[in-house]
């Protein structure tokens, strides 16, 4: 299982960019799906999640309003789309995919297991 994430890079506060997790047909159909970051000497912190269903999203209160998630199964593609960006926005962002349909998922979606993880891309926001 691959996820492979894109699109990163370097904006100025107040910009805009989307990053992309490529995805295989059945993880992006069947598997609930997570964007983290991290900093060095951090904890890593979830910022959006999808339900496998696509029905439920998630998304941490530092973010909140900011980024927006979409899915495109003809692509395989999970996006998450990042506005108004700040400096506390820097970070290396990961993309996570779980097989958890559970009522606990939708309750805490970024404290799950997750199965498999991206290699991660770069934001920084200056």
């Amino acid at each position: 299982v691959q996820l492979v994430e894109s699109g990163g890079g370097s904006v100025q506060a107040g910009g805009s960019l989307r990053l992309s997790c490529a995805a295989s047909a059945v993880i992006i159909k069947t598997y609930s799906m997570g964007w983290f970051r991290q900093t060095p000497g951090k904890e890593r912190e979830g910022v959006a999640a999808i339900h496998m269903r696509g029905h439920f999203t998630r998304y941490a209160d530092s973010v909140a309003g900011r980024l927006t998630l979409a899915q495109d199964n003809a692509k395989k593609t999970l996006y998450l789309q990042m506005n108004d960006l700040k400096p506390e926005d820097t970070a290396m962002y990961y993309c996570a995919a779980v097989a958890d349909c559970s009522l606990n998922y939708i309750s805490r979606p970024f404290s799950v297991e997750y199965d498999y993880w991206g290699q991660g891309t770069q934001v920084t926001v200056s």
